[in-house]
This record gives C-alpha cells, sequence and structure tokens, in this order.
C-alpha cells in the first residue's frame, strides 16, 4: 500500500466533516453538473471519496462507476449507496489506469477535487479523453489555491504546505489558478464548454469540457 494510499484511508473516518466549510462549493458544483447528465448516461466518478457525489448523481444516469485510491474511502461510498439504493452505483478501489476501464467507455467523467492533487496531471488527462466516447464530457471542480481564499483558509493551506514538504502529508498538492486548467484542458485537446469560478472562504473553478 502506497503512503498516500494510507493517508486517505486515515482520513476517510472525518473526510465528511472536514469538507463542511466547502459545502457550498460542493452543492453549487453538482446542481451545476447535473444539466450535463442523462437517463442514458454512463458516467465515470474519478476520485469518488465517500461516495456523496456518486450517489446523488445515480438516480440521473444508467449507471455511474465509481473510484478511489482508498480502500476506506470505498467502504463508506458502499455503505453510502446501500442506504440510498444507489443499485447502478459501482465502487471500486483502484486508480483510473486499470485496464478494466476500456477506452471510449464513459459519455461523462467527473474529476471532482482531484486535479490539484494527482502526480502526473497530463497523463491523467490524457487518460480521461482516451476513456471517454466520442464527444464525451470532462466535468472538473478544482481547488486554485493560488487565488482568493478567506484568512482561515489560507492559514490551514499553509499548514498543509509544511506538512506536505515534510512527507507528513504524502500528496503532491498543486497551487493552481483557474488559468492554468484552462491552459490544462486546451492542451489534453478539450474544448470548454462552461466555466465558473465558485467562492466560499476559498476559490474553486468548475469547468464543463468536451472530448475533442
Amino acid at each position: 500500500m502506497s503512503k498516500s494510499q494510507t493517508f486517505w484511508d486515515k482520513a476517510s473516518s472525518n473526510y465528511d466533516r472536514t469538507e463542511e466549510r466547502f459545502e457550498y462549493i460542493h452543492s453549487k458544483s453538482r446542481e451545476n453538473a447535473k444539466k450535463y447528465l442523462n437517463a442514458d448516461a454512463v458516467v465515470l466518478d474519478y476520485g469518488c471519496g465517500t461516495g456523496t457525489t456518486t450517489c446523488e448523481f445515480a438516480s440521473l444516469v444508467k449507471e455511474i462507476h465509481a473510484l478511489d485510491t482508498s480502500s476506506k474511502m470505498i467502504e463508506l461510498a458502499k455503505q453510502k449507496a446501500s442506504v440510498n439504493a444507489s443499485g447502478n452505483a459501482h465502487f471500486v478501489q483502484t486508480d483510473i489506469f486499470d485496464d478494466r476501464y476500456e477506452r471510449e467507455s464513459f459519455d461523462v467523467i467527473l474529476a471532482f477535487n482531484m486535479l490539484h492533487t494527482v502526480e502526473n496531471v497530463r497523463e491523467v488527462m490524457q487518460r480521461i479523453h482516451d476513456l471517454l466516447k466520442p464527444e464525451g464530457k470532462l466535468i472538473s471542480v478544482t481547488p486554485c489555491l493560488k487565488e482568493k481564499m478567506s484568512f482561515w483558509v489560507n492559514l490551514q493551506i499553509q499548514l498543509v504546505r509544511l506538512l506536505t514538504r515534510t512527507g507528513v502529508i504524502p500528496v503532491a498538492i498543486r497551487r493552481l489558478v483557474s488559468s492554468e486548467l484552462d491552459d490544462l484542458m486546451a492542451k489534453a485537446n478539450f474544448q470548454t464548454i462552461e466555466a465558473e469560478k465558485i467562492f466560499k472562504g476559498a476559490s474553486s473553478y468548475f469547468v464543463v469540457a468536451n472530448k475533442r
């Protein structure tokens, strides 16, 4: 098990509570995304965490496949799905490069709060592009940690940066601005069709992009 998997396993039990302060951003992002979902869609939720988004979207689509590298996150997600009767939600502890996911398999791929944490974001974007069907959509929301944030969030981010540099948090957390995400989308051969900065204590960038 990698250090990052161990870290997210330990964080899983408290994860939903720590994200409560950003619930406005999460809720707004989910509402924005819903208009791009339909009853025939096959969706991949990349980095599903404890499954909140997966379970909320399950009733809107044909099927939704959700992955996370943390087995503990997946356990919690499965519990939520059983309570919410999300029978078309399928959870797997793995990463996006798993061979079970075939090229051009998905109508929509969700990457919520993921792109600032992956080791090689360009490889990930290429993999997302490969997995999407022609005209498929990538829907992402990404914290922009170089942009506007409250004093307390900034203090928290500085602490996280310190813990990352010392290896206590074994996750590479990028400090991005929205223009860098625009550039990332373009270089990965995506065409952005909607973008919105969402702020509540911190800035996040919601993007919907079509596969070219």
